[in-house]
């Protein structure tokens, strides 16, 4: 296995923890539920209206607290997952409200059929572990828009899952609708398949809705990811050190809140950075210095041996060199650092566009990466020194048994969206661009992959829950599930 890129000293993450420490203490955090501000008056912190001063010793002890590795399980129960570590998964990121037409290239706002399409996509591409609720369909009542994104996900796809709700009640609802397809409440926590996004504003204030999304998981024991995303410039720091004291704050003291709640609640370190272009008055997620605080921020969650996440993505329109440019460097920086959650394949538009065409490449990216991670294999076999002289000087190492027997696992192998043809042959091909391939493959596997269905059990269970949502809020069933 490659080694580990840092872009942070052991010294400067202890002066990053140490600027946290005193910010947690002034200005303090602000905390917009009361629930929250009962647990943190009560374990000793200084309330004040809404802002609370959280000491270095409750950090510590929180922290503690908290899993380092979190077991997440596809929706049949048949694959554990465990997130932290080293260990690496990629998933579409999430909740864009448009979408790129397959047939047109029109970019309009997305359906529930094109997140149906997505995640029947994303199910056939085996570098892709794991799947998001990627797109908010403008179809669907938005009453239900969170949940139904869950509905169409748990339908299509066996991958585990991460989501977010956008109200209190949805929350409930989704975790109730996991519960229904694993077989109820306790089995969910013993064998999750799901993360909830739960999102501090910054600067440094936990809105009501996050914080109570953040309890209500932390109570059931389900999994969480915390991601600040700060506006460099804006709504933190124009420094980068800045930046990342500030998100540091909103993490540690998310952890806090969740494990006063309910000590072992899975928690992930998170963080979706992204800078203020002055020029344009325009969000970047796909600048460089975004990535570098990202990864600079999953080391911080490391130091604190905790399981980590963040996104890479292109703040370019359409799917050209920019957004392939801008996902690639991503990818890889987070890869290097080994950040075990990388959502972005297929997202553009500064996280709010999904493309079927990106995902199919940028999951060859992502093969790409895992083999990177493999690193070079180094023994007696691998060195060939019999191999060499026996072929000696001026043949070729085609007709060795030795060539045949390491060739698959040495030498990745991509798919036909990735061209190797000769010139020659690629002209005879029609002179097909990734775009085009892109295209190929999406229709290929939308005609011929079938997505393992839901057991009768669940799918009942599944369709009465829903059923119950419905009613609740008088709304029909809005079909393309």
């Amino acid at each position: 296995m490659t080694g580990r890129l840092r872009l942070l000293t052991e010294d400067q993450i202890e002066e990053i923890h140490s600027a946290t420490l005193e910010i947690l203490q002034e200005p303090g955090i602000a905390v917009e539920n009361p629930e929250a501000l009962r647990l943190l008056r009560e374990a000793g912190c200084e309330v004040e209206g809404e802002t609370v001063r959280i000491d270095e010793e409750l950090v510590d002890e929180c922290l503690k607290r908290a899993p380092s590795v979190i077991d997440i399980y596809t929706r049949d129960g048949e694959k554990r997952m465990p997130v932290g570590g080293d260990n690496i998964y990629f998933s579409p990121a999430s909740t864009a409200l448009y979408f790129i037409d397959h047939e047109t290239g029109e970019i309009r706002k997305a359906r529930a059929q094109d997140l149906v399409n997505l995640v029947r996509v994303a199910d056939a591409l085996d570098s892709i572990e794991m799947l998001s609720t990627a797109a908010v369909p403008s179809d669907v009542p938005q009453e239900i828009a969170d949940l139904y994104r869950l509905y169409i996900v748990l339908r299509n796809s066996v991958k585990p899952i991460i989501t977010g709700a956008f109200s209190k009640q949805g929350l409930i609802d989704m975790i109730e609708m996991l519960s229904a397809v694993v077989g109820g409440p306790e089995e969910l926590r013993r064998r999750p398949i799901a993360f909830f996004d739960c999102c501090p504003r910054s600067p440094l204030t936990w809105g009501d809705l996050s914080t109570q999304n953040l309890l209500d998981c932390a109570e059931r024991m389900v999994p969480v990811e915390i991601d600040p995303a700060p506006n460099i410039g804006v709504s933190s720091p124009v420094t980068l050190a800045g930046t990342l004291v500030q998100m540091n704050a909103e993490l540690l003291s998310g952890y806090v809140i969740s494990q006063l709640k309910r000590a072992g609640a899975p928690v992930v370190y998170g963080s979706v950075p992204f800078v203020f272009d002055m020029r344009y008055g325009t969000n970047r997620i796909g600048a460089v210095e975004a990535m570098m605080v990202a990864c600079a921020g999953a080391e911080l969650g490391k130091h604190y041996g905790l399981p980590t996440h963040t996104v890479a993505v292109s703040d370019s329109k359409v799917v050209d060199a920019q957004s392939l440019m801008e996902t690639a460097m991503g990818l890889t920086l987070m890869t290097l650092v080994r950040v075990n959650n990388i959502s972005g394949p297929g997202m553009l538009m500064f996280d709010n566009c999904q493309s079927l065409e990106k995902l199919v490449i940028d999951a060859e990216a992502c093969r790409m990466l895992l083999r990177l991670l493999r690193g070079l294999r180094v023994d007696e076999e691998a060195l060939a020194v019999d191999v060499i002289r026996r072929v000696g000087h001026g043949g070729h190492f085609l007709g060795e048994k030795h060539t045949l027997l390491h060739h698959l696992e040495e030498v990745w192998m991509p798919s036909d969206v990735i061209c190797r043809l000769s010139l020659d042959a690629w002209r005879k091909e029609g002179m097909k661009t990734i775009l085009d391939r892109a295209r190929e493959r999406v229709d290929e596997i939308l005609k011929a992959h079938q997505p393992k269905p839901l057991s009768k059990e669940a799918e009942e269970a599944l369709e009465e829950r829903l059923r119950a949502i419905l009613k609740r809020y008088g709304i029909p069933h809005p079909g393309g599930g």
